[in-house]
């Protein structure tokens, strides 16, 4: 049984889809006026794992990510550069799409909606909602009623009073300061758009209910998105969709914490030692303490493109998934950096493991879904492994399908990751599996073992195809790789020295065949790869 927490209700509950055997999932996307940070990528990283775990679980999931391509951001860029609203939303949304790709993520979106692409939807549920009374036409702008919206609130847990002061630089045009824009009327150069109060453009909450609504009904199952989105962009979303279709807009709201600047560096490996209860009762919905340190542009977040020059996507993907997703995210490069050295411990299990039984670890055949039940869902962890793989292989498996099942705890699964991983190093130094050649039980049971962590792992999105030996380099072993290089080319200008050009000459050779060229100039010799 799955169980997922939900901000409506501020507990965990169990989940059952709406259409048996199907769950539609949607997550507030960027706006695309600038290019992607990693903040950008938390989202999306998480709720990919999400939606591959379902899948894993024997869902059939419609994921969908929106694109908010008209916006006053995107206006003050594009005259900023003097171009096209259009040419910047292009550019920016082309850098979004690499960046997902390069995360694995891109490809499990079912699709991506464009706000300008669903206009006139947006132009006819602005009028069902004025039909219904809930909205009204003031001088070209339309505006959403708050007050005729008894339920206002109830997804932030907040009143109205608390709301005082937010009616922002168009208050004189609304009935009450509370009330938000569905439509605004055109401005002199800016884009718009013709609709029955004049020309103009949709407001940014209203995209969200349209094409939401278009994709995966007036009813759907997860709507997920930051933590600083739940007032007052997914409160208005609340407001307009139920207004309009008198039923839920969906049932199960799941926000991830936000990425935070830190100076901190942390461990990556330790053993879970907290319960899932522990770690939930630990767990922050305070969404303006987090807010106070989201990581933005204006505390030095550079463009995502520039940070996967310095480190493997992969490296980046398990950092994102080491936390539970609804903690806030400690960012710093050493944070990466460490991340990158516990990825290292698993590559070597895997050239320990090919080296021993001739087979890649990444071809390993494993099941791509659990046991399912006639309803969609899952039974409980099955014993199919038992006896054929090394002890406690089982266990674990069973106690990271937990942790999972639990709100989708990618950080203590991690963990289990770890655990399973010590387990088969101990099981193959044990049984002497390189240095003396092992039965075939023993062979069989190490891979075994070796693909229940490959099953696990894909349902996260990670281990899915090998890592370049450049990318995973550190700044340790990069330093140790320079020293190296600088005792072989001491050792040939020795040899040389000596007129024992062979050795000058192998050395030169042998450094060419593992891709490194030795250029020997005026100030000396250096080096560099292919």
């Amino acid at each position: 049984m799955i169980r997922i927490y939900n901000t409506l209700t501020k507990s965990k509950e169990e989940f059952v889809p709406v259409h048996s055997g199907k769950v539609g999932m949607y997550l507030c996307g960027p706006t695309v006026y600038k290019p992607s940070h990693i903040g950008h990528m938390v989202g999306p990283v998480i709720f990919d794992a999400i939606k591959r775990y379902l899948t894993y679980s024997g869902y059939e999931v419609t994921f969908i990510i929106n694109i908010t391509d008209v916006d006053d951001k995107l206006i003050a860029e594009a005259k900023r550069r003097n171009i096209s609203m259009a040419a910047v939303a292009e550019e920016m949304t082309a850098d979004y799409w690499a960046n997902l790709e390069a995360m694995g993520v891109k490809e499990s979106v079912s699709a991506f909606p464009k706000a300008i692409e669903h206009i006139g939807n947006i132009i006819h549920f602005v009028q069902k909602l004025i039909g219904k009374g809930f909205a009204y036409e003031s001088d070209g702008d339309v505006y959403y009623d708050v007050g005729k919206f008894a339920e206002y609130g109830k997804l932030s847990h907040r009143s109205l009073e608390s709301m005082l002061g937010e009616g922002g630089s168009t208050a004189e045009r609304k009935h009450t300061p509370y009330d938000f824009a569905l439509w605004k009327s055109a401005k002199a150069g800016e884009p718009s758009w013709d609709s029955p109060w004049g020309k103009g453009r949709p407001g940014w909450h209203i995209e969200c209910s349209v094409m939401s609504k278009e994709l995966l009904g007036e009813t759907f199952d997860i709507h997920g998105g930051g933590l600083d989105l739940v007032f007052p962009h997914h409160e208005n979303e609340v407001a307009q969709s139920e207004a309009c279709h008198n039923q839920p807009m969906c049932n199960f709201w799941m926000h991830n914490g936000l990425m935070q600047a830190s100076s901190e560096t942390g461990k990556v490996g330790g053993r879970n030692t907290r319960s899932n209860e522990e770690q939930s009762a630990a767990l922050t919905d305070d969404a303006a303490g987090q807010e106070a340190g989201k990581i933005s542009k204006s505390k030095g977040a550079s463009a995502f493109r520039d940070m996967l020059k310095e480190f493997e996507a992969e490296t980046i993907r398990f950092f994102l998934l080491s936390t539970h997703y609804r903690r806030p995210i400690d960012f710093s490069l050493e944070r990466i950096e460490e991340v990158g050295k516990g990825l290292e411990t698993f590559y070597r299990f895997f050239k320990r493991f090919e080296k021993i039984t001739g087979q890649s670890f990444y071809r390993l055949n494993v099941p791509l879904t659990r046991t399912p039940n006639k309803s969609g869902g899952c039974k409980s962890p099955d014993k199919s492994v038992e006896g054929k793989s090394p002890d406690n292989i089982v266990e674990l498996r069973n106690k990271f399908l937990e942790s999972m099942d639990d709100d989708f705890n990618t950080g203590g699964s991690i963990g289990v990751f770890f655990d399973i991983l010590r387990l088969l190093n101990k099981f193959i130094d044990d049984n002497k599996l390189e240095t003396v050649q092992g039965n075939s039980n023993t062979v069989e049971q190490l891979q075994q073992g070796a693909t229940v962590l490959r099953e696990l792992a894909l349902t996260l999105g990670l281990f899915v195809k090998p890592v370049k030996e450049t990318e995973v380099i550190t700044s340790a072993s990069a330093e140790l790789v320079g020293n190296l290089m600088t005792l072989l080319i001491e050792l040939r200008a020795a040899a040389r020295k000596n007129k024992d050009f062979a050795t000058a000459d192998k050395i030169r050779k042998d450094l060419t065949g593992i891709g490194i060229t030795l250029e020997d100039r005026p100030g000396g010799t250096e080096w560099r790869t292919e």
